[in-house]
């Protein structure tokens, strides 16, 4: 089955008895064990798993070409827990204009554990290399990353990883696996904030991790998700399954709109650079065609003027929103530094926009009209 019908149909059957085209809702938190006592395989405790969180992980894993995935109660924990499946004294690199939650995750809570790490520049190969210890354990790979939008040669990271015997993992939230597939590029575990494309409309909050291989490390991450409880509710992952049946068609739209708005803006008098990875004149342009179908609904750009009126113009808009997050049916925009804060290394010029699925000339006049 080609994509857009393994998202459709993925994971439907996985735990629904009843002839429903589409999954009942079990809110139940508890199932009836066997009379002959309980058996591993059984449901038995929602935290442990319910037939809704199953029925997404089947879809996600599929979707992401990968054996098996868990499911979170947000891209942080999902996040946290391939950091928690380290050990103290365990070395990671991780690029340096990485999503500010795990920068912050990293530095305000991971060194308690132990866990040492470099935040570098990640398109630099061997930057990367002079970067690896004994002790390194993970290579982080965001591509492209955020708000920075920087490219990094996925195939070649992980060729370097595995002759160090270091693990990898990609957050693949941005491109989604419709533009991107990290896991057939030699990725061991892809990370996903699902709040943004595979929910798509800014109301579920959730997290997922998808394994290559459903190998001892990845059961450890299971452990961690399970006796950790970070999990999503049964009614955020029907709602999950639901939105991702559409997500091929909702990205198609946002590559569409992101393509049209970076060429306005990449002409506009009052925009100093954008950055987008589906422009030319992206350092990571040739790279990006290598690895994406697709370049994705995020458009980063740089204004013209001082942090005072770069915060100004996202005051300005009528259509656009004013928040952060990203990758639902509306476009959204924020001055990014400011959302970021401590150890931020975004400039202060730029505006990171999430571009939706209104018509992409409504867009680009509200974006005109802003700029002034």
């Amino acid at each position: 089955m080609r994509f857009e019908t393994k998202a459709i149909h993925a994971g439907l059957d996985i735990h629904n008895p009843s002839k429903s085209i589409v999954p009942p809702i079990s809110p139940s938190t508890i199932y009836e064990i066997n009379e002959e006592g309980r058996d591993e395989s059984d449901l038995h405790y929602t935290r442990l798993g319910n037939p809704n969180r199953l029925q997404f992980e089947h879809l996600i894993a599929t979707l992401e070409g990968g054996e098996a995935a868990a499911a979170f109660s947000s891209g942080i924990a999902a996040g946290m827990a391939v950091l928690q499946s380290l050990h103290p004294g365990d070395h990671i690199i991780i690029p340096e204009d990485v999503y500010a939650g795990n920068r912050k995750m990293v530095n305000k809570i991971m060194t308690g554990w132990g866990i040492e790490s470099d935040f570098i520049d990640m398109t630099d190969l061997e930057n990367i290399e002079k970067h690896i210890r004994s002790n390194t354990k993970l290579i982080w790979i965001e591509t492209p990353s955020n708000p920075l939008m920087r490219i990094t040669d996925i195939e070649a990271v992980t060729s370097l990883a595995k002759e160090h015997g270091i693990r990898t993992v990609a957050d693949n939230t941005w491109p989604t696996p419709v533009n991107q597939l990290p896991l057939e590029l030699g990725v061991d575990l892809v990370l996903h904030s699902t709040s943004k494309y595979f929910g798509g409309h800014s109301d579920i909050l959730g997290g997922a991790l998808v394994a290559k291989i459903d190998d001892d490390w990845f059961e450890r991450i299971k452990l961690i998700q399970k006796m950790g409880g970070a999990v999503p509710s049964a009614q955020d992952c029907w709602m999950l399954s639901r939105s991702t049946r559409s997500l091929a068609y909702r990205m198609k739209g946002h590559n569409e709109h992101a393509e049209k708005v970076a060429h306005f803006l990449n002409e506009h008098p009052k925009v100093s650079k954008v950055i987008y990875p589906g422009l030319p004149s992206h350092p990571g342009h040739e790279i990006a065609k290598k690895q994406m179908k697709g370049f994705g609904g995020m458009v980063s750009f740089l204004v013209d003027a001082d942090q005072k009126e770069s915060i100004a113009v996202v005051g300005r808009s009528k259509l656009i929103k004013r928040a952060t997050s990203l990758g639902g049916v509306e476009s959204t925009w924020e001055h990014r530094q400011s959302s970021e804060g401590e150890g931020s290394v975004t400039p202060v010029n730029l505006i990171r926009v999430s571009v939706g699925l209104e018509h992409p000339d409504d867009i680009i006049e509200d974006i005109e009209q802003a700029l002034g």
